[in-house]
């Protein structure tokens, strides 16, 4: 018997938001849902979406190169 959870691509996408958009550490999402941090950044490189600390470095490279 396999013992992974299989989570919804909505309960995906909601453990995303919780850390892109509503700014609660990975750690802590995967705490309270259940499941890992391994799992929080598979799903976010899946999904396309990039943690604030990510799009803050980013920007500031962008910019940087921008700039130079």
């Amino acid at each position: 018997m396999n013992s992974s959870k299989r989570y919804t691509e909505e309960f995906k996408i909601e453990a995303i938001k919780q850390v892109t958009e509503r700014g609660y550490s990975d750690a802590d999402v995967a705490e309270r849902l259940g499941t890992t941090t391994h799992s929080l950044y598979a799903w976010l490189k899946r999904y396309g979406e990039q943690s604030p600390q990510q799009a803050n470095k980013a920007s500031s490279s962008s910019l940087r190169s921008h700039l130079l």
